[in-house]
């Protein structure tokens, strides 16, 4: 009889540079997996431009469902702005957060030596809400949120409601509590007193539950400032849809870039995503430029998670191997890829990642 893997998992490579570092991701997770004996079963599935190509869809029908008897998935970087204008060709990754009730997405910023850092201790985690927010992609169910009544005037709607605010936070605070105990709200509730109202009243409902994590909150465009400032004074953040997209794109920029940013798209459920925060970056596609650390590291986010989640210690093991074998890799300029002042490609990066894992004891 032929026995279950630990986990299966969905592998969907996305667009432009997500065709060279999702299979990097993939070969490092499957060389950690091999040196603590966890067994994945990778399932291959097509998405974006190709998908589009081969299916007639980006999002081709029963992906959904067929993703819904694993585990959870890796998806690359999505190029949607490059899609032609047709019916079939539609941003998949907003449909696929909603579908799988994904409303928390987990942006870790870590700086790390000699790559260029504004910081050297740089160690902090974004929370943010996924679905609800400004996106006319995700703030309705039919429809858009989005809309022009007139040639001259264009009406946007942010959703905020108090079920998505108290969830928000309830993953925030619970990553609070497991690393320095201090969460810190964004919002702007001087001028959007009912929408960020809402969300910080039910963040602080929330908090009663947690009474060891320290609670404070930052008005978001203090927050931009300060994040140039004195970033190490942050552990755990969790603000608003858009002002989260932001803010994490600000935070990559003080590490070196959008290739160290990885993200993890999590809800209630046992289910997860691994999804890296940069887009697909059609002008360096196919040279062999792309920095996979993203990719990598929320693979790893995505193997820690289900571990902890699913008890397979095999997983966890596995996850922290990978996140050792990465810190050695990025110390070794000659490895590492040229927007972290390195002489190496993706393919060099990949190389030495696993040889560090084979390495280690």
């Amino acid at each position: 009889m032929m026995k279950e893997p630990h986990l299966v998992l969905g592998v969907l490579n996305g667009d432009d540079i997500g065709h060279e570092v999702v299979p990097a991701a993939v070969a490092i997770a499957s060389a950690a997996a091999e040196k603590h004996g966890l067994d994945i079963a990778w399932r291959p599935m097509p998405i974006g431009r190709n998908a589009l190509d081969t299916h007639g869809s980006t999002l081709p029908e029963g992906t959904l469902e067929t993703l819904a008897k694993m585990n959870g998935f890796v998806l690359g970087p999505i190029g949607h702005r490059d899609y032609p204008k047709g019916p079939g060709a539609i941003n998949p990754h907003p449909i696929m957060r909603k579908h799988f009730n994904l409303f928390a997405n987990v942006r870790p910023t870590r700086s790390y030596p000699d790559i260029g850092c504004l910081y050297d201790d740089i160690d902090l985690v974004i929370v943010r809400e996924n679905n609800e927010g400004f996106q006319p992609d995700r703030n309705v169910v039919a429809g858009s949120g989005e809309f022009r009544p007139s040639e001259d005037m264009t009406i946007s709607v942010r959703v905020i409601t108090r079920k998505g605010s108290d969830r928000v936070a309830r993953v925030a605070l619970e990553l609070a509590r497991s690393r320095r105990k201090l969460l810190t709200l964004v919002h702007k509730n001087t001028v959007f007193k009912l929408g960020c109202g809402m969300f910080v009243e039910e963040c602080y409902k929330a908090a009663k539950d947690y009474p060891d994590v320290t609670v404070n909150e930052v008005i978001v465009d203090t927050m931009a400032m300060r994040l140039v400032r004195d970033p190490q004074s942050f552990d755990v953040v969790v603000t608003t849809n858009m002002f989260g997209d932001i803010l994490t794109d600000e935070a990559a920029g003080l590490v070196g870039g959008l290739g160290m940013a990885p993200g993890l798209c999590i809800g209630d459920g046992d289910f997860a995503m691994a999804q890296a925060t940069h887009g697909s970056a059609p002008d360096i596609a196919g040279t062999g430029k792309a920095n996979p650390y993203a990719m990598v590291d929320s693979t790893r986010m995505l193997l820690d998670w289900l571990g902890r989640r699913h008890k397979i210690a095999q997983a966890v093991e596995a996850a922290q191997t990978m996140e050792r074998a990465m810190t050695a890799t990025l110390a070794d300029a000659k490895a590492r890829t040229g927007d972290i002042r390195g002489q190496g490609n993706t393919a060099s990066m990949t190389a030495a990642v696993i040889a560090a894992i084979r390495r280690a004891g």
